[in-house]
């Protein structure tokens, strides 16, 4: 059993850290191509509805040279790393690229885009709460699939954004269960390959990606859990990158239990809702649904108590917070749950996150101090 684990893991590794030989694969077995899918929310169904691959482009480590013409020094390391990557012909074979724009360096990426592939651009609403920006986001969506049916040639029928949405509820429902099932076996699913299974699935036609973490699950559940002799954390954030940051999370034994990060439970936290209104106003409700994050506009300021929630349900020791350098959204969060938590008594640790980085003493230095403190 342990040996299915490993192979399974094994397939979800290889996809996260080869996401070009993902796309060449999708293209030579299906003869379809690849839509590049900008952070943070984009309505990945009505790109599956025409057969192409949806690829999330978050980013990479490398050193940045290229992207300094373009960028300036203080946007965060994701559109460093995805300028660059553009600059070297990354992503030349990409018959388009889907942006949102619901920070200003997304908004700058979107008109200084210098690849090949054309640019499709929309706009979230920030006053959710309003009908009307249903009404708008639909409409916003309406213009995308024209353009989409367009560069792919395919006309998107409500039968197939049905399946598409079917299978994309059923994929962000698996992960969930995935997410919890992990936080039960921290010493079969260490906190690397977590994270491989989470990022897989931006690469994954979205059904495969289902099927594969079904088996994992149905793998892992047939052994026995084992007490955990580490400490359990949740994480919040954009993302928690690169694999070194991961390592270090193992190798002091704190297991991630739950998180709240963009690239991972974020992207399958809110469902399409059921119902009889048209599809693209259903994709249009999970925006107004979304909650907790830094770029979906929260009067009420709810991601604090979303983070204690985490903590309560996972009997987790503590919340470590994966801070994007320059990231302005979430730098604007973190004084306003950083006080929730020192008024509830949650213990909370912040290390700052960087994409190019290569070297993680800082992070480790604090990270070994929370767990030697917890």
């Amino acid at each position: 059993m342990e040996q299915n684990i490993n192979a399974l893991l094994e397939q979800f590794r290889a996809v996260a850290a080869n996401p070009k030989k993902a796309m060449e694969d999708y293209i030579a077995e299906t003869g379809k191509g690849v839509i590049g899918i900008m952070p943070l929310y984009a309505p990945e169904e009505l790109v599956h509805a025409t057969g192409f691959l949806p690829m999330g482009l978050w980013g990479g480590n490398r050193s940045i040279s290229k992207a300094r013409t373009y960028l300036p020094p203080f946007a965060c390391s994701i559109m460093q790393q995805v300028m660059e990557l553009e600059c070297d012909g990354a992503y030349d074979d990409l018959s388009a690229v889907v942006f949102s724009v619901p920070c200003d360096t997304l908004k700058c990426m979107s008109q200084k885009w210098k690849g090949t592939a054309p640019v499709l651009v929309f706009t979230h609403p920030q006053n959710r709460g309003l009908e009307s920006a249903n009404r708008f986001l639909e409409h916003e969506y309406a213009v995308l699939q024209e353009k989409l049916e367009a560069i792919t040639g395919v006309k998107i029928t409500n039968a197939a954004l049905e399946n598409s949405i079917q299978i994309y509820n059923e994929n962000r429902a698996v992960m969930r269960e995935f997410s919890h099932v992990a936080a039960q076996y921290p010493q079969v699913i260490s906190n690397k390959d977590r994270h491989a299974v989470f990022k897989a699935r931006m690469f994954m036609e979205k059904s495969r990606h289902t099927t594969l973490v079904k088996e994992l699950l149905a793998a892992i559940k047939a052994t026995e859990p084992q007490p955990w002799t580490g400490k359990r954390v949740v994480v919040t954030g954009i993302l928690l990158e690169p694999d070194g940051l991961l390592d270090i999370f193992d190798e002091l034994g704190l297991a991630i239990v739950a998180d709240d990060l963009a690239q991972e439970s974020r992207q399958v936290r809110v469902d399409v809702p059921e119902g009889n209104e048209a599809p693209l106003y259903r994709l249009a409700r999970v925006w107004q649904n979304m909650y907790g994050c830094c770029v979906a506009t929260d009067t009420k300021k709810q991601r604090g108590p979303m983070l204690m929630d985490m903590v309560r349900k996972t009997e987790a020791d503590a919340v470590v917070v994966a801070m994007m350098k320059f990231c302005d959204p979430e730098e604007w969060d973190y004084p306003i749950y950083y006080r929730q938590f020192e008024e509830k008594g949650i213990r909370s640790l912040m290390i700052e996150v960087d994409q190019e980085a290569t070297a993680f003493e800082q992070a480790r230095t604090r990270l070994q101090s929370l767990a030697e403190t917890l």
